[in-house]
C-alpha cells in the first residue's frame, strides 16, 4: 500500500551546519506518529524540510507515491499536506472567520467545512465575529489547529501544539485529534514534549536525536520508559 507520507535519507541545515542526518521513515494512511526529543535536536527544522522551507540537502519526500523533494510549500499545500506551527501563526486583527477562510482553498467549500469543524470546535464557530487576538493563548492554539483541519488535509504535521495549553484543552485536543484520524482518515506526525499526550494518540514514535532518529517503535505500556531513558543520555 502506498504510503502517505514517505521520507527517504533526507537530510538538511542551515548554512554549512547540518541539522537532519539522513532520516528515513513512512507514514501509512489515517496512522498518527509521534516525533519525540529533547528541544535542539532537529525535529522542527524536520518538518520544514518536509514541506520545503528548509530546501533538502539531499534524500526525497514522497506524498501518496508522488516525489514532492523539490515541491514548493504552497503546491504540497495543494496536494494534502498541512501543517500546525508552534509559534500562533494568527492574523490577529482578522476575526476567527476570516482565519478560518485561510484555510480552505475555495471559498464554495467554507460553509461545508465550517460545519464539519464546528463539531470539533463550538466554541469557535459560535463566536465568529470575534477578532483572534482577543482570545486567550489556548483558544488561539484551537484556531490555528481548526484552520488547518478546514481543507481535509490528507497530511497533518503538528509542532508542540500542547505548548502553554491547560489540561483540559489538552485532553480536548486529543479527543478532536483522535475523531479526526478517525473520521476523514487523516494522517498526522506529531512533535511533542507532552508524552502523555503524544502516545495518547500515536500508534508508533520515532526517537529524534541530533537530526537522526535513534529508536523506533509500536506505542505500548513502556514507550514512555524507552522514550525518557533516550532523552536522559
Amino acid at each position: 500500500m502506498t504510503a502517505a507520507l514517505e521520507v527517504n535519507r533526507l537530510a538538511s541545515g542551515y548554512g554549512t551546519s547540518q541539522v537532519v542526518s539522513d532520516v528515513s521513515f513512512a507514514l501509512a494512511k489515517s496512522e498518527v506518529l509521534a516525533i519525540v526529543g529533547r528541544n535542539g535536536m532537529g525535529k522542527t527544522s524536520l518538518l520544514k524540510t518536509v514541506l520545503g522551507f528548509l530546501p533538502p540537502w539531499r534524500g526525497t519526500i514522497h506524498l501518496a507515491g508522488q516525489d514532492v523533494t523539490r515541491v514548493p510549500p504552497h503546491l504540497k499545500r495543494r496536494r494534502g499536506l498541512v501543517y500546525v506551527p508552534q509559534e500562533q501563526a494568527l492574523f490577529q486583527d482578522l476575526s476567527i472567520r476570516d482565519n478560518l477562510r485561510l484555510g480552505i482553498l475555495s471559498d464554495r467549500d467554507f460553509d461545508a467545512a465550517l460545519d464539519r469543524v464546528g463539531q470539533w470546535f463550538p466554541v469557535l464557530t459560535q463566536r465568529l465575529r470575534q477578532r483572534a487576538g482577543t482570545l486567550s493563548g489556548g483558544e488561539q492554539k484551537m484556531l490555528i489547529v481548526a484552520r488547518a483541519l478546514m481543507a481535509r488535509p490528507d497530511v497533518l504535521l503538528l509542532d508542540e501544539v500542547t505548548e502553554g495549553l491547560q489540561p483540559s484543552l489538552v485532553d480536548r485536543l486529543s479527543n478532536v485529534l483522535t475523531q479526526v484520524r478517525r473520521e476523514i482518515g487523516t494522517s498526522m506526525v506529531v512533535i511533542e514534549q507532552h508524552l502523555p499526550f503524544a502516545l495518547g494518540i500515536a500508534g508508533r514514535y520515532l526517537v529524534f536525536k541530533r537530526g537522526e532518529i535513534v529508536d523506533s517503535a509500536n506505542v505500548d505500556a513502556d514507550a514512555a520508559a524507552r522514550i525518557e531513558t533516550h532523552m536522559r543520555i
